[in-house]
């Protein structure tokens, strides 16, 4: 039975996602940037979601509604490829940073461009990072807000790595708060993997936290917060889908 739910909600969502990037590739050439904005935002995402919960069994609750608004950076664990669907539906009119290498994907890339994402190329170093604000400073001038995975890439529930001080640089210089967003997205549909164990995904958004004090120290209290966070929603999906604890590689 898992393994067919698993297969319809891979079904659905890569065919919504497919679907979506052809059609906007095709026709959003002759469209202004808020019709892609409003067709993934309200349209396309929602759809995913959807699908996720009627075929795989996999809900989302949001908790922290009131810390979300304009004129902050969120700072986002990332443990799955199901928040960069649902955060696009939660944040109004958000953008977010990406590795530039997935620009380079036809229809994909091209749909990523003209939704306004922002890529950013890790081995050009200092100059990356100009870019990177140049690009924040663009989209963020049109009311839209920022979300950053410091992780830099998807790790399994429960691991804890260095945060990347990328997110920490945009909020400087942009002279904004971050706002830390946890999750426990890998218990259900961890990196890579095919299945979706059935359950329900937590997101939380946390009071914001102004880092414009010592970069080191800014960095360690966003990361704590986040993890610490991570760690109770983690055990707390435990708790009430132990089917999910073969996803979990933290401490008990």
């Amino acid at each position: 039975m898992l393994f067919v739910r698993s297969l319809l909600s891979n079904i659905w969502i890569y065919g919504v996602i497919g679907f979506g990037v052809v059609f906007c590739s095709i026709f959003g050439w002759f469209l202004p940037r808020k019709w892609h904005i409003f067709w993934w935002g309200r349209m396309m995402c929602p759809a995913v979601m959807w699908g996720m919960k009627v075929f795989g069994g996999l809900s989302i609750e949001v908790r922290g509604q009131q810390y979300i608004g304009k004129k902050v950076i969120y700072a986002c664990k990332h443990e799955s490829a199901a928040e960069t669907y649902f955060l696009a539906a939660i944040v109004d009119k958000a953008t977010m940073v990406l590795k530039k290498e997935l620009t380079y994907i036809p229809f994909f890339g091209w749909a990523q461009a003209m939704y306004g994402l922002i890529p950013v190329d890790r081995s050009a170093g200092a100059s990356a990072m100009k870019k990177m604000l140049a690009g924040a400073k663009k989209m963020m001038s049109t009311g839209r807000s920022l979300i950053i995975f410091p992780e830099g890439h998807r790790v399994p529930a429960g691991t804890n790595i260095k945060y990347k001080p990328g997110f920490l640089f945009l909020a400087q210089n942009l002279k904004l708060p971050v706002v830390p967003v946890a999750l426990n997205s890998g218990m259900f549909w961890p990196r890579s993997s095919f299945k979706h164990i059935p359950g329900k995904i937590i997101v939380e958004f946390m009071p914001p936290i102004d880092v414009s004090g010592d970069k080191n120290e800014s960095i360690e209290k966003i990361q704590k917060c986040i993890e610490d966070k991570c760690y109770e929603l983690n055990h707390e999906a435990m708790r009430d889908y132990p089917a999910c604890k073969v996803n979990y590689f933290g401490k008990d």
